[in-house]
Formats: structure tokens, C-alpha cells, sequence
């Protein structure tokens, strides 16, 4: 039996669907291909060609629900697929707050977001690319003495989202990315480290002459790293683990975490939680975006920008549908997650920041995952820099920052315009007026 395209599939889940009983359903479509190489030590090692296709079948009946997926887009897979799902939904407990997201919540502006780029190249010419970056990052040092490789990769693929509302919604994506990670050494012992970048257009990525250059570089400034003694100090994040502190508030403002009472952001909506310059905001329309997407993964229409966070101000929670309804309140369009989070910045470069923090710690990688959702208690290894007067001192390593989110958030002092641009996070470098910080 043949394949369905993507639209057909979906709408013949959701034709089976009401012939057996659902009260509503919706279906979630993908396929997509793409490449990835894989190069070290100046020979090519792995060439993978990917194709992929899914559906995921939800039914709610009476407020239950089931759900089921399957990788046959043919007819009779599909339907086995919703028979399924609705055959689960007759074991699942009652939940009055199941179900679609609301009708008139459905977006009808749809257009396109610039999403999908080709990376028109030949296995050679990938192949050329990724040998070329591992080989520029080699030759940054002659202590460069081993590599974990370089990896390219280039992925493409449509999805459709369908649901009984009448609702159906197409797109294509893409993702590129390059990757490099070096190992070299001294008589202190081995250092690794990396770069990368990725981005839907590949004629936006860094070259990989760059991502090899900055692996190099970076693998090669971390040899000699020393440990310290405990101590307090203030402490520089760079903007890659920057991030990691957004990722940390976003993830305490989610729907389910705050209906089950589980977060230490628990009603603290109109509260301050940060400082006055301290803006976030979700961009959910940005051409070219990440993340970008007209609607939600229910539909739910997004808007072109939200304030999650304003002059220091907790403006909103992260919800969908469900979450909101545990709530009493309204979706913000976040079912599957936030889309294109950008953080104003308080106009210091990177050079700035460290002479403002004058002698302390700069973080360049976290370990671990010691951070309490309930409590906001924070530890975690770190490594990165030490800095004296202003500037680089030396490398160090094995050590512990903790703190307590709350207090850590309303510490910042600063957050720099040196941005990292990659991922759905835009962010600079924030620096925190103190931590305590384990060594030695």
C-alpha cells in the first residue's frame, strides 16, 4: 500500500479518529532527510545518510485521552496508529483540562518564516569542509596532540500539524550545522575543548577555517589550568553558559511546574525577581528564526513578541493549553516550549565585564546538573578562568559554584552586548556580583 503525503496522512488520522468515537483529535506529522559526516585525525570517518518520518495520534474522549505514533504513513498504518490511541484513551484517568486548545485560539495568519535553506553540496564537497575544519584546528599549536574530530551535518524536512477544530497547518525547516573538539597537551596533563555553529542557513554559518581556528584556540588557552581555594568572589558567565541561566529561570516559569507547586518561581507574576535592565522576551515571528513558528504545537496562534520578564519584572508563566487550564487562566502559546528568547544587555563589551568584575571567576564550561527546580539551590562544576586586575590570570578547574537562583538572579550586575547568536537563546555575557566558589 503506498505512502500518504504528509496533509493526506493527517487527515485521514483525523477521519479514523471520529469514525471511532473521539470527541476531538489532532495529528502531528514529520519526515525530513539529511547528512552527516564525521572526520578525525585527517581522515574521513563516517558518512550517514538519514530519512525519518513520524505521526502522533492524540484522542480525547469524556476528558481522557491516548496517545500513539508509528513511522507508517500508509493507510492501514495510520489507522492501526488511532485505533490505538483510542483503544488507551478507554485505560486513562479522567481529567477535565484534556483536550484541544481552544477553537477561536487557532491561527489564521499563515505565512512563511523563511525556515528552510538548502545546503546544495556533494558528499565531497562536505567531506572537504568538515577535513578542513578539523585540520585548521590541528595546526593552531603544535600541543594540539589528539582530536575528538569534526562533524557536519544538514537536515531538511516538512512537518504538518492537524486537528478537529478544522485547524491544518504545513512547513518546512532546515538545520546545518559544523562542529570541531581538540585535545592538546602539556606536562600538566590533556585539555579538551570546542567550537561550533549551526544555523537553518547554511550561508550563515561560521567557515570552517573559524570553527576550527577558535576549537584550537580555546582547547590550547586551557592548558596549565590550576586549582584554587574556596573562596567568594564575583563571577563573569560567558555567554554560551549565560544561557544555561536562562534556560534555569525559563524552565521555573513552565506551566507544570507551577500548577504542581513546584517551582521557586511559585506566584511571583507582577513580582521583582531581577534587576531593573534586565528585559526577556519571546520573538516568536522572526524570519530566519531558530525557533520561529506562527502557532504553537496546538495551534494556538503565537504573537510577534511577548515580555516574559520587563525592567526586572516577572510579566508572565510558560503555558499551554493544559497547563492553563489547571491554572484558571489563558494558554501563552507555549505548547512546545518558548520560541526565539532574546536578553537585553547593559551596553559593557566582554573586555568591559571583566574589568567591572576586576578579580574573580570567568565561567567557560558547567558540569553537572546541580540545580533544585524547587528550591532554586544551585551547584555545579565549573571551569574556566581566573581573573586578576581585569584580565586573564590563568586557567582553572575542578571546582563548585553555588548559590541560590533567587538571589543569583537578583545579583546581576551586569549583562554584556558580546551576544552568542546561535540556538534559540540570544544572550550575552552576565556577570554576577558574587558566589561561593569550592576549590582546593
Amino acid at each position: 500500500m503506498s505512502t500518504l503525503n504528509l496533509t493526506q496522512a493527517a487527515e485521514y488520522a483525523l477521519e479514523v479518529a471520529k469514525r471511532g468515537g473521539a470527541d476531538q483529535a489532532e495529528a502531528s506529522l514529520h519526515q525530513g532527510t539529511g547528512l552527516s559526516l564525521t572526520a578525525r585525525q585527517n581522515e574521513l570517518e563516517t558518512v550517514e545518510k538519514h530519512n525519518d518520518g513520524q505521526i502522533v495520534v492524540s484522542v480525547y474522549n469524556d476528558h481522557k485521552t491516548g496517545s500513539a505514533s508509528s513511522a507508517d504513513l500508509t493507510r492501514d498504518g495510520i489507522k492501526s496508529t488511532v485505533e490505538a490511541a483510542l483503544s488507551i484513551a478507554t485505560f486513562t484517568g479522567k481529567d477535565e483540562c484534556l483536550g484541544l486548545a481552544d477553537a477561536d485560539r487557532m491561527a489564521t495568519n499563515l505565512y512563511d518564516l523563511d525556515q528552510d535553506h538548502a545546503w546544495d553540496k556533494t558528499v565531497k564537497e562536505f567531506s572537504e569542509l568538515v577535513l578542513e575544519c578539523e585540520a585548521e584546528a590541528l595546526r593552531q599549536d603544535p600541543r594540539i596532540v589528539n582530536s575528538e574530530g569534526a562533524s557536519i551535518s544538514s537536515y531538511r524536512g516538512s512537518g504538518v500539524y492537524a486537528n478537529s477544530h478544522g485547524f491544518l497547518s504545513e512547513g518546512k525547516g532546515s538545520q546545518h550545522s559544523l562542529s570541531c573538539s581538540v585535545i592538546a597537551a602539556d606536562e600538566n596533563g590533556m585539555q579538551r575543548d570546542y567550537w561550533y555553529d549551526a544555523n537553518r542557513n547554511p550561508a550563515n554559518l561560521q567557515s570552517a577555517l573559524e570553527i576550527g581556528r577558535r576549537a584550537g584556540e580555546r582547547t590550547v588557552a586551557r592548558l596549565g589550568s590550576q586549582k584554587i581555594g574556596s573562596t567568594t568572589a564575583p563571577v563573569l558567565f560567558d555567554p554560551v553558559m549565560a544561557k544555561s541561566l536562562v534556560g534555569h529561570l525559563l524552565g521555573s516559569l513552565k506551566g507544570g511546574a507551577i500548577y504542581k507547586k513546584a517551582s521557586f518561581m511559585l506566584d511571583k507574576i507582577d513580582h521583582t525577581i531581577l534587576p531593573e535592565f534586565f528585559n526577556l522576551s519571546e520573538n516568536p515571528h522572526l524570519k530566519g528564526g531558530n525557533n520561529s513558528s506562527l502557532h504553537d504545537s496546538e495551534g494556538v496562534a503565537t504573537p510577534a513578541q511577548r515580555s516574559i520578564v520587563e525592567n526586572g519584572v516577572l510579566q508572565s508563566y510558560i503555558l499551554g493549553s493544559y497547563t492553563a487550564r489547571k491554572l484558571g487562566t489563558q494558554s501563552t502559546a507555549n505548547a512546545g516550549g518558548v520560541r526565539n528568547i532574546r536578553l537585553s544587555n547593559t551596553g559593557q563589551g566582554f573586555s568591559d565585564l571583566l574589568k567591572e568584575l576586576n578579580t574573580g571567576l570567568l565561567v567557560t564550561e558547567l558540569i553537572g546538573s546541580g540545580v533544585n527546580s524547587v528550591t532554586g539551590d544551585y551547584s555545579r562544576g565549573a571551569a574556566g578562568f581566573w581573573i586578576e586586575n581585569g584580565e586573564l590570570a590563568y586557567p582553572v578547574e575542578e571546582i563548585t559554584i553555588a548559590g541560590n537562583l533567587v538571589n543569583m538572579y537578583k545579583n546581576i550586575v551586569a549583562i554584556g552586548n558580546d551576544t552568542d547568536e546561535r540556538g534559540n537563546t540570544h544572550c550575552g555575557s552576565i556577570l554576577l556580583e558574587s558566589m561561593t566558589i569550592a576549590g582546593s
